[in-house]
């Protein structure tokens, strides 16, 4: 099964943070992004959780983009280490751009800085690399961009 565990074994919900989720996903986001990310605003956007059994060991985010007209901003997506190599990122970000479709935008943006892993996935999914008019990152970040029509 290409080194995956059972996909089974895993589940990937679409939460509301209005409804006391916000504490686990600040939880994974702790446990994923430790401090290198500032926590975001759970009450915006659209998030993903990815559960294993009643356990979350993964996440997503997507809010409309404030840099690119008509499209989302991937701005999270993270995955417990002891659950890494079982496609969850994938899994999640797939759930994020079916949403993204549903809602109607163009496409799905979002950035990598120092992340190999999150650039191979991004590029295994279909993301190009592209420049943005107004970058919004570091000087070393790397801009993803992928066309959902």
């Amino acid at each position: 099964m290409n080194g995956y565990r059972s996909l089974t074994a895993y589940r990937i919900r679409e939460v509301d943070a209005h409804d006391d989720i916000s504490d686990s996903l600040g939880e994974l986001h702790h446990l994923t992004f430790f401090d290198g990310a500032s926590l975001p605003d759970f009450e915006r956007g659209h998030w993903w959780i990815a559960f294993r059994g009643a356990k979350p060991v993964g996440f997503a985010g997507v809010v409309p983009s404030t840099h690119v007209a008509d499209a989302g901003y991937l701005c999270r997506v993270g995955v417990v280490a002891e659950h890494w190599g079982n496609g969850l990122q994938v899994r999640l970000t797939r759930a994020m751009e079916a949403r993204a479709r549903r809602i109607g935008w163009a496409a799905i943006v979002s950035d990598t800085t120092d992340n190999l892993i999150s650039a191979n996935n991004f590029i295994r999914q279909g993301y190009r690399l592209y420049r943005p008019i107004s970058p919004w990152g570091w000087r070393h970040t790397l801009y993803w961009r992928k066309e959902l029509a």
